[in-house]
């Protein structure tokens, strides 16, 4: 094994003709300059000291993308354990178990409610990843988004999607997770 660190005629082989012939740097060095001190003029004068912000004091988002006079009827999917985990367009991580989707042209972070037209089903979900990416389908729902709609096994149904305005969404979910908390009690 070869190791080591050597700057020029600091006593290296390739230095001292005397010590071999076969070595030779010169070309390699006339390739490399160095520059060691070419980024010190660069160092930022001295500045106030700002007071440090913290996420805590962040003022929360309530205004997203408003889709509220959005509607397309099409074929739905979903995806779920394969993904789990991995980062979506919006750079959330995927969660098969929230209420989310993918869809080709909604704002990321906008809401929309999904309804199942064979049984009538509806979730709310935030679109949050881009997708799908097979000819035919509309929107990948979340694995749990697909459970509500009752279209696990099938794989794809026809659904409808409605935008909603933050508002609608708001109140959409918190009556969505009565109704899912519900469920669960009974």
């Amino acid at each position: 094994m070869l190791a080591g660190c050597a700057a020029p005629g600091s006593g290296d082989v390739a230095s001292n003709p005397q010590t071999t012939t076969t070595v030779s740097t010169s070309n390699a060095r006339s390739m490399a300059p160095l520059a060691f001190d070419s980024h010190l003029s660069a160092v930022p004068a001295d500045r106030p000291a700002q007071p440090a912000q913290s996420l805590s004091d962040a003022e929360p988002i309530t205004a997203g993308p408003n889709i509220g006079n959005f509607e397309q009827n099409g074929k739905a999917s979903w995806y779920g354990r394969m993904f789990h985990g991995r980062k979506t367009a919006s750079g959330e991580k995927f969660n098969m178990n929230a209420m989310t989707a993918a869809h080709r042209t909604l704002p990321l972070a906008s809401w929309v409610r999904v309804t199942n037209e064979a049984n009538h089903k509806t979730v709310v979900v935030k679109i949050n990843d881009r997708g799908p990416y097979v000819r035919g389908r509309v929107i990948d729902l979340s694995y749990a988004a697909a459970a509500v709609l009752g279209m696990r096994g099938a794989g794809t149904q026809k659904v409808k999607i409605e935008g909603l305005t933050q508002q609608e969404a708001r109140a959409a979910r918190e009556e969505q997770a009565q109704s899912l908390a519900d469920d669960n009690v009974n």
